[in-house]
């Protein structure tokens, strides 16, 4: 009888461990987040979001204040329509800034928000204007050789000198 209990006692520990384990793994990649205060919506259209995904961040001055809730396409517009989820405790004025970011060289990518200096904060609903799309990195690598390439043609074509002299 005391050894089953004592079975009993392991196992709900185990288990406890193990859904505390979960809730970790969840939390750290972003899949989960416990607040249940609602917040307010609002909407940002941007021409690249690079993989940015949903649930990803929203920081000001490095503190998260949203979420992104919903990444969709206005095919009005051709752009990419990003839904924020907008924490209740931090108002924002009309015309703030929303740009895409990498945390780290090549790490996650979240969206920062610059605060602007309106008197009317955003409402539920709004959307902000001002927006920068996210940098991709094979774009700047295809910029820099074309640039490169471009500037070898440029000097090779020009001034050749023939190196002989008079004889």
């Amino acid at each position: 009888m005391g050894r089953s209990k004592n079975d009993i006692w392991v196992g709900l520990f185990v288990l406890i461990g193990l859904a505390a384990l979960m809730f970790l793994a969840l939390q750290s990649a972003n899949l989960l987040s416990l607040n249940f205060q609602r917040g307010y919506r609002i909407t940002a259209n941007f021409d690249n979001i690079g993989g940015l995904k949903p649930k990803a961040a929203v920081r000001s001055a490095g503190v998260v204040v949203g979420r992104v809730a919903r990444i969709g396409f206005d095919d009005e517009r051709f752009q990419a329509r990003i839904e924020l989820d907008m924490d209740p405790r931090f108002h924002f004025p009309k015309d703030s800034s929303l740009k895409i970011l990498t945390s780290g060289l090549l790490g996650d990518q979240y969206i920062g928000i610059e605060p602007g200096a309106d008197d009317k904060n955003l409402a539920p609903g709004d959307n902000v204007s001002a927006t920068q799309s996210a940098v991709v990195l094979e774009n700047l690598i295809s910029q820099f050789l074309y640039n490169s390439a471009a500037g070898n043609a440029s000097s090779g074509a020009g001034g050749k000198s023939s190196g002989g002299g008079a004889k």
